[in-house]
């Protein structure tokens, strides 16, 4: 998007950056996080930032913690370690104008004018714990593509590399990098038939893209490296795109590509010429278009299949860094002692499969972000000699799989991990529950639930309207045959919850729900008689916004702010909200609102 070569510009920053919008709210802008984190690999950079959940005038507050971590774990496996919220837009003013100052109609509203600010402390730290361990090591990738020389120039990988959709495109089983001319004939090297970067950052094949012209000293730089031992997959150049030393350049091009490639054994087929100690293949096919004088590449067809690659790559004895059914996405660091693969379901569907980790150990663990919980984790040597491990996935669940190099002395005491622990219900929390709505914002102070229902189906205003917080309280008994073991572990069940919630058992405050599976352990909390659970729960402003347009708009009108506000007079308008920016009509639909349930007590042996 600039008349530059895209990656030779973005090496320049410390902080290699890029933006991705919020998933049907925007642009397609996924290409520059395939660029940012490219750089940052090759260039050893451990931060790759992004603008993140970027969004257009129709989002309109619609976006929240459990709604975005499907777009966030993509984020994360795409190689992205710090995220840049669009947009926390200042807050001058007090409390109750909220939602507050906007950037216009445009971004997230990621600031504490949002009616689930008070909760979104678990989403944060799961942020947090996943962007440490994301930027540890080093990323594992196994092919490079190579940019043409020149600018303009934006990395565009295959088609065929990526699978998912165009806003979240995921990588397959063998990661890949884009990389410059210019920083390939600087930087890399061979070790071990690998290229290597000064970084620690190496690859198992450089994929050439399919133009017809390299300069002199790039088509020195490819010999060089297969020479040493390197795989290369591309064709030969016919001649330099440079006019300097012109015309012995274009003459030392066609020299030092028919000692490499043999250019004159060419062969119709895919064929593989050994050179030195690594080996080049190549089919002599020319993947460039003309039109009338002018020559251009089309993206797609850039660089080979992709399943072409792997083919080659394969028949050395190479295995996928990870494989699994289809519906799980992934990403993989290597330290020195252990191995860190982050795996997430990118389905709203619970995923039941098998994993198969290149790289792996049987001295594992499973890390949930979500809880900061770890435990020891079963797996097993497959045929192939990957690590095979079982998951269990709630929808958009993840988890960080670590794999040690030698053996964890704390991991003798194997226990089943949480998502694969069948549990039984022993209670549901039907019936009556009291309700507390804040006044402030239009609510009932007290009121009580028959039963558990979305607050949009309440004839009165103050509740179907209510934007905000609002707290369930309930007292319970366990069945009398439940016999209590030490063994057991209790866990409630919120069901369906619009859209987090917080919750606290007998005085014991046992932390925020804001994603799948939804649910909480209870056990250390739980009483035989007399609990006393209270669930707070935040929906999101777009009720309270449809229902005060049923008042006067008293807002910023023409760029002007309103005299009452100016002033500090009171407001002639019933309305409880006040924003920059106007959303909403009287006549929109509402979104559901409120702990919808099942609640349910359940319990594992």
């Amino acid at each position: 998007m600039n008349p530059a070569s895209d990656i030779d510009l973005g090496s320049v920053a410390d902080v290699p950056m890029c933006e991705f919008w919020s998933d049907g709210f925007g642009f397609n802008s996924s290409f520059s996080c395939i660029e940012a984190t490219s750089i940052a690999h090759i260039k050893g950079a451990p931060v790759v930032a992004a603008e993140a959940f970027t969004a257009d005038h129709t989002e309109a507050w619609k976006k929240y913690p459990g709604d975005m971590k499907n777009q966030g774990d993509w984020a994360f496996c795409m190689g992205i370690n710090r995220l840049i919220y669009h947009t926390f837009a200042h807050k001058p003013f007090d409390d109750k104008y909220r939602p507050g100052m906007t950037m216009g109609p445009y971004g997230v509203h990621w600031d504490r004018g949002q009616t689930w600010w008070p909760m979104v402390d678990g989403y944060h730290k799961y942020i947090t714990r996943c962007q440490y361990l994301l930027s540890q090591g080093n990323p594992v990738a196994d092919i490079l593509y190579l940019t043409p020389e020149g600018a303009p120039q934006v990395f565009l990988p295959p088609p065929t590399s990526v699978e998912g959709t165009p806003v979240m495109p995921d990588k397959k089983g063998f990661n890949f990098d884009g990389c410059s001319p210019l920083f390939l004939i600087k930087n890399a090297t061979v070790k071990d038939n690998r290229i290597v970067f000064p970084s620690g950052t190496s690859y198992r094949i450089l994929v050439l893209p399919k133009v017809e012209t390299m300069t002199p000293e790039l088509v020195e730089k490819i010999g060089s490296l297969v020479k040493d031992g390197a795989i290369v997959y591309g064709n030969p150049p016919k001649k330099s795109p440079s006019l300097t030393n012109y015309p012995e350049c274009d003459r030392k091009v066609k020299e030092l590509a028919e000692s490499i490639w043999a250019v004159s054994e060419r062969s119709i087929d895919l064929t593989e010429r050994l050179f030195g100690k690594g080996s080049i293949w190549w089919n002599g096919e020319s993947a460039m278009f003309k039109s009338g004088n002018k020559e251009f590449s089309d993206p797609a067809s850039l660089y080979p299949d992709y399943n072409e690659t792997v083919n080659i790559i394969q028949k050395k004895g190479l295995l996928p860094d990870f494989s699994s059914g289809g519906s799980i996405r992934y990403t993989h660091r290597a330290l020195p002692d252990r191995d860190i693969y982050f795996i997430s379901n990118r389905t709203g569907l619970m995923v039941t499969d098998t994993c198969l980790f290149r790289d792996g150990s049987k001295n594992a663990e499973l890390w949930d972000a979500v809880t900061a919980k770890i435990n020891p984790l079963l797996c097993f040597t497959a045929k192939n000699g990957s690590i095979e491990v079982p998951v269990r996935l709630e929808p958009f669940q993840s988890y960080f799989v670590v794999f040690y190099h030698s053996e964890r002395t704390d991991n003798k005491k194997f226990r089943t991990p949480e998502m694969f622990r069948d549990k039984k219900s022993i209670k549901k929390l039907d019936g009556k529950w009291n309700v507390s709505f804040d006044p402030t914002w239009g609510g009932p102070e007290n009121i009580q639930f028959d039963s558990l229902y979305d607050w949009t189906k309440r004839p009165d205003d103050g509740i179907r309207y209510y934007s905000g917080i609002a707290v369930y309280r309930k007292s319970f008994d366990l069945p009398d045959n439940e016999v209590r073991s030490k063994k057991s572990e209790y866990y409630l069940e919120l069901g369906t919850v619009k859209n987090l919630a917080h919750v606290k058992l007998n005085g014991k405050d046992l932390g925020i729900i804001w994603t799948a599976p939804w649910q909480v352990n209870i056990t250390d909390a739980l009483k035989s008689k007399g609990n006393q659970i209270e669930i707070q729960v935040a929906d999101l402003w777009i009720n309270r916004l449809i229902g005060d347009e049923n008042q006067p708009w008293d807002g910023v009108k023409d760029g002007k702010w309103p005299e009452w506000l100016l002033n500090g007079t009171p407001r002639e308008s019933k309305r409880f909200t006040f924003t920059t920016h106007r959303f909403y009509k009287k006549d929109d639909p509402l979104v559901e609102s409120g702990l919808l349930g099942p609640v349910i007590i359940k319990k594992s042996d």
